[in-house]
């Protein structure tokens, strides 16, 4: 085995809710697990070829297993899919060591937004926090409660744990206005979901002030994508405007890497479309917009992208660059 990959059993598949199964993982040869933060994931290479991130859900402190969460997409690129249909107890998986791009950083108190399976890292932080004295709050939006993944795991939460079910309509869920309207010192606030109720929570913190470094997101998709579109990916043209330059954009490659394969330095920090570092304006082209950083106004002026999830609408993009 090398030294950054894991070889581990699968020793559990429990449906969790619909649609969404937990996986128990455990070394295959025996032995600890190496530790792992909150809020973190593993690249898991599932059957027919796939790597997907899937997030840690159990509890930190718990060195002879891992658990993961996964929703099954039928119309997804087919890892989750794979998984659901391929995947068996006694399996063994290669997986990386536990990474995180979403550490649970040091507050006073915590205020935690989860849609759908975007519960799974926040359900590793709700773990961590039910240990320390730190005041905690998470609020788990579904369609309802038979879409509510883990509801055994948060029961076990009692008084920091409040579900909201819309039945299919954002509007008669969580009020994220209302929630994020007045904070504490020293919060943070954490949110993982789908775009639109990250994008929600993004703007009800901006509108109330929240300090941009107390805000926290983790984009995904069923398959640990960035926001969904509706338009399949195909091949469009980048045109650099200082230069003149076009280079093409084929499936399965950003914006970002194509401009960084050919010697153009963009800043970026996040690269889920979350973040806002690798703003970019649009000189010319209806860009695709997949993240979950711009607000409504500046989607729909099409002015401005993010080069590193978003793609194009048009046959072209000319960028400010």
């Amino acid at each position: 085995m090398a030294n950054d990959t894991l070889h581990l059993r699968v020793t559990r598949i429990s449906l969790e809710a619909e649609g969404i199964r937990s996986y128990e993982l455990v070394p295959a040869d025996g032995g600890r697990l190496p530790a792992f933060e909150p809020g973190s994931h593993l690249d898991v290479h599932v059957p027919g070829g796939f790597l997907r991130q899937y997030s840690l859900c159990n509890d930190p402190a718990e060195t002879h297993c891992y658990v993961l969460g996964v929703q099954c997409d039928p119309r997804g690129r087919g890892g989750s899919l794979a998984m659901h249909e391929r995947v068996r107890e006694g399996d063994v998986l290669t997986t990386s060591l536990p990474r995180c791009d979403f550490p649970l950083l040091y507050g006073r108190a915590y205020v935690l937004v989860a849609g759908g399976i975007g519960i799974t890292p926040l359900l590793s932080m709700a773990h961590a926090l039910s240990r320390q004295s730190t005041p905690w709050h998470l609020h788990y939006c579904t369609r309802s409660p038979e879409r509510t993944a883990f509801r055994e795991r948060l029961a076990t939460f009692a008084g920091h744990v409040t579900f909201h079910h819309d039945g299919g309509d954002p509007a008669r869920g969580l009020d994220v206005k209302a929630l994020l309207a007045t904070r504490t010192g020293g919060t943070r606030l954490y949110c993982c979901g789908p775009a639109g109720l990250m994008r929600a929570v993004r703007e009800a913190s901006i509108e109330h002030q929240w300090p941009r470094e107390k805000v926290h997101f983790e984009a995904f998709s069923a398959e640990a994508t960035g926001a969904i579109s509706d338009l399949a990916d195909t091949e469009f043209q980048v045109v650099v405007r200082s230069t003149g330059a076009s280079y093409p954009v084929p499936p399965g490659r950003t914006v970002l890497n194509v401009l960084r394969d050919n010697g153009l330095k963009v800043p970026s920090d996040c690269e889920a479309g979350t973040c806002g570092t690798c703003l970019t304006r649009v000189l010319d082209g209806d860009p695709d917009h997949r993240d979950t950083y711009l607000p409504e106004a500046q989607r729909t002026a099409r002015c401005n992208i993010l080069v590193c999830v978003s793609r194009a609408r048009s046959r072209q993009l000319v960028l400010d660059l």
